[in-house]
């Protein structure tokens, strides 16, 4: 079968590796990504992931945007019979989707029909679900809402942050899109539409939404800090006494403080920090928040009891 893949970050690659090496299958006759961007603080135009994967494997790359006029043609001319997409980033119209006989199959990470939209694990992280997976299904006009055709479930981890298990669905999910595109390819595939109902959307996640409350309970602190790793990254603006100016605080890294250490103060206003030697806390509604690994503005990242040493705290410091 011959087939268009369509992608363009990290996550998508491995499943472009994994059609592309299954040659009795498929034969990936060309790729569909975003156009190159600027990245760094240089600002010099890269390739996407999946582009410079594509080169590397020796793909035909199409950068142009399916809403432009003549781009099913160009689709067309691939001879492609239908199509993969894994985090591309743009919606397909109806005449784009029509364009392909065998239809579009998309591999989303989360176990629809729940967090339909941009961002299903960090959403899931965030509002404390155990667990997650991956879905392969035809897309259709709808976000998200097409029949599928194939699911994985897994565990979130205790600790997990998003992009790990960004990371841990991507490899899994590669290997679920290409036994799902099998079935579809022999004939055997059995779609099952999705429920109808009101189910929790995935947002996407903004960096105002990153900003740490914590004036939440330490749960709550903790998932969102993890649901915001690494991308768009947590963050809090640090006052270090009454009168200093506030400074951007990166949390890369934390935990619930373990209450049976024994240098761990007894009451912590939500947002004021203690140190010890080895330790860093902050206060939230419940109760204190170990910061592990920080990211001060300007700096690389670090871990916390490095840089509290380091950063002249005042009595009043704290996080807000």
């Amino acid at each position: 079968m011959k087939l268009l893949f369509a992608g363009t970050p990290d996550v998508a690659v491995p499943s472009l590796r994994a059609l592309a090496a299954d040659t009795e299958h498929f034969e990936v006759v060309a790729v569909l990504t975003r156009p190159d961007a600027p990245q760094g603080r240089g600002r010099r135009l890269m390739p996407s992931p999946v582009k410079q994967a594509a080169i590397e494997l020796g793909i035909p790359v199409i950068e142009s945007d399916p809403k432009q006029p003549g781009f099913v043609d160009e689709l067309r001319e691939t001879g492609a019979q239908m199509a993969a997409v894994v985090a591309y980033g743009k919606i397909l119209k109806q005449g784009v989707l029509d364009a392909l006989e065998h239809g579009w199959f998309n591999l989303h990470f989360s176990l629809l029909p729940q967090w339909r939209g941009a961002a299903p694990v960090q959403r899931a992280i965030w509002s404390g679900d155990t667990l997650s997976g991956a879905t392969v299904f035809r897309i259709t006009a709808g976000m998200d809402t097409g029949p599928i055709i194939a699911q994985s479930t897994v565990e979130i981890g205790m600790h997990e942050t998003a992009g790990e298990l960004l990371e841990r669905l991507a490899q899994d999910g590669s290997q679920l899109l290409q036994m799902a595109l099998r079935t579809v390819v022999d004939g055997t595939a059995l779609p099952i539409e999705q429920p109808q109902g009101a189910y929790e959307r995935a947002e996407k996640i903004t960096v105002a939404d990153a900003h740490i409350r914590f004036e939440a309970p330490a749960f709550a602190v903790d998932r969102q800090i993890r649901a915001c790793t690494p991308e768009p990254g947590a963050w809090c603006e640090l006052v270090s006494s009454q009168d200093a100016a506030g400074m951007t605080l990166h949390v890369l890294q934390g935990s619930i403080a373990d209450q049976n250490e024994p240098q761990l103060p007894e009451q912590l206003p939500p947002g004021h920090l203690a140190v010890s030697k080895q330790h860093v806390w902050v206060g939230t509604l419940t109760g204190a928040y170990e910061l592990i690994s920080v990211k001060p503005q300007g700096k690389r990242g670090m871990k916390a009891a490095d840089w509290a040493r380091g950063a002249l705290l005042g009595p009043d410091a704290r996080c807000r």
